[in-house]
């Protein structure tokens, strides 16, 4: 798989959300949720993000797919899960390229939507079953999103690191998704990954993407697994925390990372989203991520 982004050294990108203001003003009654969009893309582009996203500003990661597909009302998969008749974060992410040169489509992985979700029908036996049908429901909008301009498509998975999901059906619906794409394939698993690292290598994805900045065991392990010609999403800012680690934290963090991993394979990214900070916060993150990353490109 060719990545369009192979001639930058250690490009820097997001995992997704961001904080959100939604606005209030006379716009807000055609589209309260655009200003939000347009701030996030305009402040990836600031910080000097090289694969921004649209932000995902449209509310949690599980409604704001789930309540755009047939079969589902609300939290209850009441039949049959279909595609959404229309196109759900496609006209957000075509704004982005048109601002940006690489941008990330982002979708929520089946698994974790089948676990977010009630079963109040007798079409599925289980959520190995729905998942499926999800599967096919996002590859429809996975499509969409590749054709609308985007360079990755992003499945976000954080289920899998909780010990609680089918990982080898959570494969086989990911496959489906990757299955119907050209372009590079992403995934994303939130938290220490230790205990199910071996079935998410087996992942059909060409990137994998996880937590580092506070998480040794996940260095620690990761960095002993062949990883064949994938790439390794390394995330070197805390999320979750308020706190702006400095350009020089960030730094050792993401040189640690290139004493064991390629750096020609690394992608710079936060551990996660970073929706529930500041959006002054968010930003300086970023700001400091890229800042630290350039240093390392001209050391290198």
């Amino acid at each position: 798989m060719k990545f369009p982004f192979s001639e930058i050294l250690l490009p820097t990108t997001v995992v997704g959300s961001y904080p959100c203001q939604k606005d209030r003003g006379f716009s807000a009654l055609f589209d309260p949720y655009k200003k939000a969009v347009r701030t996030a893309i305009r402040e990836q582009i600031s910080a000097g993000i090289d694969i921004i996203s649209d932000g995902q500003v449209r509310g949690d990661m599980i409604q704001a797919f789930t309540s755009h597909l047939p079969g589902i009302r609300g939290q209850d998969v009441i039949g049959r899960v279909l595609p959404s008749p229309s196109e759900i974060t496609v006209s957000d992410t075509k704004y982005a390229c048109s601002q940006a040169r690489f941008v990330k489509g982002i979708i929520t992985g089946p698994t974790t939507l089948s676990h977010g979700l009630h079963i109040s029908t007798p079409m599925y036996r289980n959520r190995e079953e729905l998942s499926i049908d999800l599967a096919h429901a996002l590859a429809k909008e996975a499509v969409a999103l590749q054709s609308a301009g985007a360079a990755i498509i992003q499945i976000d998975e954080p289920i899998f690191s909780t010990g609680i999901a089918d990982l080898e059906a959570g494969k086989a619906a990911i496959s489906v998704i990757v299955s119907k794409l050209q372009i590079p394939v992403c995934l994303h698993v939130c938290g220490n990954v230790i205990a199910v690292i071996d079935e998410v290598l087996r992942m059909p994805v060409h990137i994998l993407d996880f937590e580092f900045s506070q998480n040794d065991e996940n260095i620690g392990i990761i960095s002993q697994k062949d990883l064949g010609k994938r790439m390794i999403g390394f995330g070197c800012v805390d999320s979750a925390s308020p706190d702006i680690e400095s350009i020089g934290t960030i730094k050792k963090r993401i040189l640690k990372g290139t004493e064991l991993f390629d750096p020609g394979m690394m992608l710079i990214d936060p551990d996660c989203g970073l929706r529930m900070q500041a959006q002054a916060a968010a930003y300086q993150k970023l700001v400091n991520m890229v800042a630290a990353t350039r240093e390392i490109r001209e050391e290198i």
